[in-house]
């Protein structure tokens, strides 16, 4: 079996961590029989520093990409500074002489700043999605998936989101079988449903600058399960119907529909980490006319259902809220 060469890129202070999952995975997973050959690369060939003045010893510099098969970066230091002109030309030529780049996390900023992603598909880890999009508008974001691959570049979203993508190079290069010996061996899954969607935090202004807009905020959400009507809404807020629509979106940046849906979908996260209520129940107790309304939605915004973000969130006993003092086993619903 052929080896693959692999270069990993050792940034400016970088994170031990950020680099452990490609270094265990390409380096010492199959001490017995590897599949790649591991190489530590710091750009100017010295000592790398890492965080907390932990330091690396590379096995060479730059020089050694013109070799790899696949050249990762694990991450990046900071956000708004780019990678030194020396590693974004050796990047360059390695891509153009048919390397495959990897950026894990923030290491998709480094690519991105060295014009790779121009008009490609990326990742990078969800916190930073208004900041890359700010800075790389050329770049097609998928701010859902955890790992992506378009002509020989691939990216990965969070810390997490790095160890499927290094799975997945195994897979890509070695099959699945080989990929499931290596996930069975780090007792992980070979493989992850849904996209970083279901990690990330959708938090929705509690108030606004318009005190009437505020007040009837309050009244919606004492009152999430009742269906809305705008011209009742707008007739409560002593406002036309056109002036509280325009009004409405001015202050918290959403439709009426929009806001409700939102503040629907964040009750309904809260009642499925900590109660035992079906998924039924749910439904009903925060709004939405049917379940199956309640899934689409949901489905459509976190990528998994209900019953799957219960099983990753869900706490080990849940409170069954029609029994104020009974507690039920954690269950999964679809």
């Amino acid at each position: 079996m052929t080896k693959l060469k692999v270069g990993l890129i050792l940034y400016p202070l970088f994170s031990p961590f950020h680099i452990s999952v490609p270094q265990m995975i390409f380096g010492s997973i199959f001490p017995e029989d590897l599949l790649f050959d591991l190489y530590l690369v710091a750009p100017d060939g010295e000592v790398a520093k890492a965080e907390r003045g932990m330091q690396a010893q590379p096995d060479g510099g730059l020089e050694l990409l013109n070799t790899m098969d696949i050249i990762i970066v694990p991450g990046w230091h900071k956000l708004d500074e780019p990678p030194a002109a020396n590693l974004m030309e050796s990047l360059i030529a390695a891509y153009q002489r048919g390397a495959y780049l990897v950026g894990l996390c923030y290491g998709t900023y480094a690519l991105a700043y060295a014009g790779l992603l121009n008009e490609k598909k990326a990742c990078t880890h969800w916190l930073a999605e208004q900041d890359f999009n700010r800075r790389f508008p050329g770049v097609h974001l998928d701010t859902n998936a955890l790992y992506t691959e378009d002509d020989r570049i691939i990216t990965s979203a969070g810390i997490g989101a790095g160890l499927d993508c290094c799975l997945y190079i195994v897979r890509k290069f070695f099959g699945a079988k080989i990929a499931n010996r290596v996930a069975r061996l780090l007792v992980v899954p070979p493989h992850r449903e849904g996209g970083q969607a279901q990690f990330i935090e959708y938090p929705i202004a509690r108030s606004t600058s318009e005190a009437q807009i505020n007040t009837l905020l309050d009244y919606l959400r004492k009152n999430i399960a009742r269906s809305q009507n705008i011209d009742e809404l707008s007739a409560l807020a002593g406002m036309s119907r056109r002036t509280f629509t325009r009004r409405f979106q001015k202050a918290t940046g959403m439709t009426v529909v929009e806001w409700l849906t939102k503040e629907r979908l964040q009750r309904s996260r809260e009642l499925l980490e900590t109660t035992a209520l079906s998924i039924e129940q749910i439904a009903t107790q925060v709004g939405f006319q049917t379940a199956t309304s309640f899934r689409q939605h949901f489905k459509q915004r976190h990528a998994v259902s209900p019953g799957a973000w219960r099983k990753t969130f869900g706490t080990e006993k849940l409170i069954d809220t029609n029994e104020p003092f009974a507690v039920k086993k954690k269950t999964s619903q679809g």
